[in-house]
């Protein structure tokens, strides 16, 4: 008789091996796992009021990098590094994008954006609940979301069950994926920070 093992991972069975050595024959209990995966993170996440984190954003080969701040419902404040001089802040309402570099400034109704779904937690849950992920190379789980003609990945790290970026397309439909990291979770913030910069 074949020898059987079943891999566990978190308490969950995620593998079954048959047999021992070379010959053994591995299968993926992918459909346990990934169950587990999602309900821990919908709990991890949803336990979540706010976030910081450092951030590089890749657009066209190009990168950018910064700090941000989220706070749910549906705000953000990101700095960009001082070469950029750039700022980006959604007061829940509104998004604006403000470069002083470049002496530009950008205001959008926050629903006519990506970052509608991206900062709205409730509606991530949801979308996680009513859908399944996709395992990316056994690290990342991944939820994909067609909304107001934007698709949107984001990502969760399956070990530690953080948020560790999204993958979107801005306003001319350029490829951005954002990544985070150094992430710190529900702390003291200045609402303040909230607030429309001004068009000077």
């Amino acid at each position: 008789m074949n020898d059987l093992t079943i891999v566990y991972w978190r308490d969950i069975p995620a593998q079954l091996i048959i047999g021992s050595g070379r010959k053994a024959i591995k299968f993926k209990l992918t459909n346990s796992s990934y169950s587990s995966i999602q309900d821990n993170i919908i709990k991890n996440f949803s336990q979540t009021n706010n976030f910081t984190f450092n951030f590089r954003q890749t657009v066209n080969g190009k990168d950018e990098l910064g700090k941000c701040v989220i706070a749910y419902p549906k705000k953000i404040y990101c700095k960009y590094d001082m070469r950029y001089n750039k700022t980006l802040v959604s007061d829940g309402k509104n998004l604006v994008v403000k470069s002083d570099k470049n002496n530009q400034y950008y205001l959008y109704p926050l629903k006519k954006t990506p970052f509608n779904a991206i900062l709205n937690k409730e509606y991530l849950i949801n979308q996680m609940k009513n859908s399944k992920g996709i395992l990316v190379d056994n690290k990342y789980y991944k939820i994909k979301i067609i909304k107001d003609n934007y698709e949107i990945n984001i990502f969760f790290d399956i070990e530690s069950l953080k948020i560790v970026g999204w993958q979107t397309e801005d306003i001319y439909k350029n490829l951005v994926v954002t990544y985070i990291h150094d992430i710190k979770y529900n702390v003291k913030i200045d609402n303040k920070i909230f607030v429309l910069p001004e068009n000077n």
